[in-house]
């Protein structure tokens, strides 16, 4: 269903910026609301220019991916730190998408590569559209759930919706191994303003579990985003994917193409 690509849409346009957010409408914010100097998140209907997000993806027990995230939506910019399990340890990525163009860095990177970034053509996404539909999403064009619970919790309120033995159709290239059937888990916290503080997308059976989730640490810090110097930057050969990161399902995530199937996830 449409929902279940919003929702998805939202998690990883602010990872990946190759999507924008569809079906999310901004709407009226009072400009000076009571307790609005309290939530530490609060926008006072002003679309942020810069967000500060923390990100999730797990797949329980077969790898669990983290990363930092810094977006400045005047500039179309996203940097982060991705903190990839390879082996026995935990590896650091640093991704740049500007221009676009996506850049990876990362350790002993010129060792394989000859450079300490290699770099790939990425589409430019609108990111201050993003912005305005994080100002203040539209809780109620959320549909296609069969349950629903509203929780509240200082200045924030969290939506959780689910939807239980559902059917999931993924696109060929969909980098994580999801299950035909699942329960399916949609979860959006807002501020004291409506403004987006967290959101969360899982899948679950018996025997597995899957989740996105992007937690909004701060908005409107310091976000000056810059490509590397051109002299370290080497065009990516998409054959070092497999030296740089094995045949691992993650290095398919890291692919351009890939993140952006995230998107496509369907619930029928």
């Amino acid at each position: 269903m449409a929902v279940s690509s919003r929702a998805a849409s939202i998690l990883l346009a602010v990872v990946a910026s190759a999507l924008t957010v569809t079906g999310v409408v901004i709407a009226a914010t009072d400009t000076n609301p009571g307790g609005a100097g309290r939530d530490p998140l609060a926008l006072n209907g002003y679309p942020p220019r810069s967000a500060q997000i923390a990100l999730s993806v797990s797949t329980g027990q077969e790898y669990h991916v983290t990363a930092e995230v810094n977006v400045n939506f005047a500039t179309n910019a996203v940097a982060a730190q991705v903190h990839v399990p390879l082996a026995f340890s935990n590896v650091g990525v640093n991704l740049l998408l500007v221009k676009k163009h996506l850049y990876v860095g990362l350790a002993n990177l010129s060792t394989i590569a000859g450079s300490s970034w290699v770099s790939v053509g990425a589409p430019e996404p609108s990111l201050y559209g993003l912005a305005l539909e994080m100002t203040k999403p539209d809780i109620g064009l959320i549909s296609g759930f069969t349950s629903k619970t509203v929780t509240k919790s200082g200045y924030f309120t969290t939506y959780r919706f689910e939807r239980d033995n559902t059917s999931l159709s993924m696109p060929s290239n969909f980098p994580l191994a999801l299950p035909h059937r699942a329960n399916v888990t949609f979860s959006i916290t807002t501020g004291s303003q409506g403004e987006l503080v967290a959101t969360g997308f899982s899948v679950d059976t018996a025997h597995s579990h899957a989740s996105i989730v992007a937690a909004i640490t701060s908005y409107n810090q310091p976000a000056a985003i810059s490509a590397p110097p051109a002299d370290h930057v080497k065009a990516l050969d998409p054959s070092l994917y497999s030296r740089l990161f094995g045949s691992s399902s993650v290095g398919a995530m890291l692919q351009p193409g890939a993140i952006a199937s995230l998107g496509q996830v369907q619930l029928h």
